[in-house]
């Protein structure tokens, strides 16, 4: 192996071993990634939360002007309750060539590769700066993003290009769909089921709610955009989570769901969220209210990801086209920190090692060959950056 893949690989089973789930402290991983740059002679910027428990990390290597590359990630990873591994989620373990552990493939792979190029990019003569932008809680809906772009604005650099690593197998992603992060407070009124009809049973409501979500994702199922590039081409709802009551003899006088829909580019996801809205104070409520005044239904938006079209591409597209002699251009449904840099009027694509259809599962992976292949792009990068 060579000296900057077994780097790599070191980084990779440092990081993997951080706890990073989304939503918890990042004073861990942040630490150990503000340090090892630090130590490589790096100033890095870290932009924290208004409780500053989490933080982004944003650094640049080259000379202190405008343009250059971003190279984005993220540190936070999603839960592994409820998964069955075959080896401790948190520790780096090498089989038949494949590197497991959650967050192996998305994306702390990518978050390895760039931290052990660093050298590489010093070592260059760069002409452009490469920028490293490492942001907290995408997974849950880019909490971090608003907080890393107000920071990277105070500072006397101008980005150009961002390339988001996120796996793609190496694909060229010009679009993907926007998401919406949602959640469902009903407030019933508990009584003995003895008699539920002196009670408002939440999950009852919350049941009706779910059904509501259910036909609107039928009505966009069975309008799909014939000629659209997404798989599939229409907006899609999951509800993820439900929780509620507390006995099988009392009306639920509580109940909380959380939910997403992924619009399409282009569609303006509030006008389901006013639907929804619609639904609960128009038709719900009034009934409930009757029973109990009390009686309520919140429905919030936690998080809006914004979606990525191919409108603010054409030149970061153009970069890794002629570093890696890619022509196709695909599109993905899933969401990333894209869409935030390219409303920023930067110029974004989404380009990095490993297959998406490995994340978020039991015995996650990433190949020591895709590694490989994301070192020789951040390579050939640093090179055409160079004088």
């Amino acid at each position: 192996m060579s000296d900057s893949l077994n780097t790599a690989i070191d980084i990779l089973s440092k990081l993997v071993s951080f706890d990073s789930v989304s939503g918890k402290p990042t004073h861990d991983i942040v630490g150990y990634i503000d340090q090892y740059l630090s130590e490589l002679g790096v100033n890095v910027h870290l932009s924290y939360d208004d409780d500053g428990e989490r933080a982004n990390v944003f650094a640049s290597i080259g000379p202190e002007i405008d343009g250059g590359v971003v190279l984005s990630g993220h540190t936070d990873v999603v839960p592994v309750t409820g998964q069955n591994w075959s080896s401790d989620p948190f520790t780096l373990t090498l089989k038949n060539d494949r590197f497991y552990g959650r967050g192996s493939v998305d994306m702390k792979g990518f978050l390895a590769c760039v931290m052990a190029s660093v050298p590489t990019f010093q070592a260059a003569k760069l002409d452009q700066p490469i920028h490293l932008a490492f942001s907290y809680d995408e997974e849950t809906g880019g909490f971090g993003m608003p907080v890393l772009l107000d920071s990277i604005s105070k500072l006397h650099v101008k980005p150009k290009i961002v390339i988001v690593g996120e796996p793609t197998n190496m694909k060229l992603i010009t679009g993907h769909k926007g998401g919406f992060e949602m959640r469902t407070e009903v407030v019933g009124h508990a009584v003995h089921s003895c008699n539920p009809g002196l009670g408002v049973n939440a999950i009852s409501v919350a049941s009706r709610l779910i059904e509501k979500i259910e036909e609107i994702g039928r009505r966009f199922a069975a309008n799909p955009q014939t000629q659209s590039a997404f798989d599939p081409p229409f907006c899609t709802f999951n509800v993820g989570t439900i929780e509620g009551g507390s006995a099988s003899n009392a009306t639920a006088g509580w109940c909380n769901f959380d939910w997403e829909f992924r619009s399409m580019p282009g569609q303006d996801g509030n006008i389901v969220v006013e639907e929804m809205k619609a639904f609960a104070n128009n038709v719900l409520l009034p009934d409930m209210k009757i029973i109990n005044a009390n009686a309520d239904i919140r429905i919030i938006a936690r998080a809006t990801v914004p979606a990525l079209d191919d409108t603010n591409a054409a030149e970061a597209a153009t970069l890794v086209s002629h570093l890696t002699g890619l022509n196709s251009r695909d599109v993905v449904s899933f969401g990333t920190d894209a869409g935030y840099f390219s409303d920023a009027g930067m110029s974004t694509v989404v380009f990095g090692p490993g297959d998406i259809g490995r994340a978020h599962k039991a015995d996650e992976y990433i190949e020591v060959d895709e590694l490989r292949q994301g070192l020789a792009f951040l390579k050939k990068l640093s090179q055409h950056l160079s004088v």
